[in-house]
């Protein structure tokens, strides 16, 4: 997904998932007999306690592009750090033509984010996050940028491992 290898998947079992339906395309393909109409899905699922997901579907009626959606999405978990209802610092990403900047919010502040970036945060469990999304506002291609920015995210606590230090010097020092 999005060719970030060392993303850990997660097993949908067991979970909570609710999904929202971003976006839905009518395409048509025009053939010697006429047009044949089809429609394409894009869905995000999250438990809202850090998981979440995004899939894509396509059929010829649009509740059955959505149920493939789910299940594509489903297939696609993964987990993305929230700490105190928030991330734990700043990433932007880009993905085709759009460009997504995430920051970390006091609590109160709430989700200040556009409709296709919100949907995917709220989807995560994000409750206090500043963002801008600039360029293109393709849905497909936003939430793929929104998804790159997340998982770009670390722990401080895997910082801190990283570094060799302790956790008190990945902030202070």
């Amino acid at each position: 997904m999005l060719g970030l290898d060392n993303i850990e998947k997660i097993k949908p079992g067991g979970l909570e998932l609710k999904d929202r339906l971003v976006s839905v395309n009518r395409v048509t393909k025009v053939t010697k007999g006429g047009r044949a109409f089809g429609f394409s899905a894009i869905v995000v699922v999250g438990d809202e306690a850090g998981t979440v997901g995004f899939g894509l579907g396509k059929s010829k009626e649009v509740a059955s592009a959505i149920a493939k959606a789910v299940e594509d999405a489903k297939k696609n978990l993964v987990k993305v750090p929230v700490v105190n209802h928030t991330i734990p610092h700043q990433t932007s990403a880009r993905y085709g033509g759009a460009d997504i900047f995430l920051r970390p919010a006091t609590h109160g502040t709430g989700v200040i984010a556009g409709g296709t970036v919100r949907m995917v945060i709220e989807a995560a469990g994000i409750k206090d996050i500043l963002s801008k999304s600039k360029g293109s506002s393709n849905p497909h291609n936003v939430v793929k940028a929104t998804f790159k920015a997340l998982l770009d995210i670390r722990r401080p606590e895997e910082i801190a491992r990283l570094r060799g230090i302790s956790l008190n010097k990945v902030f202070n020092g």
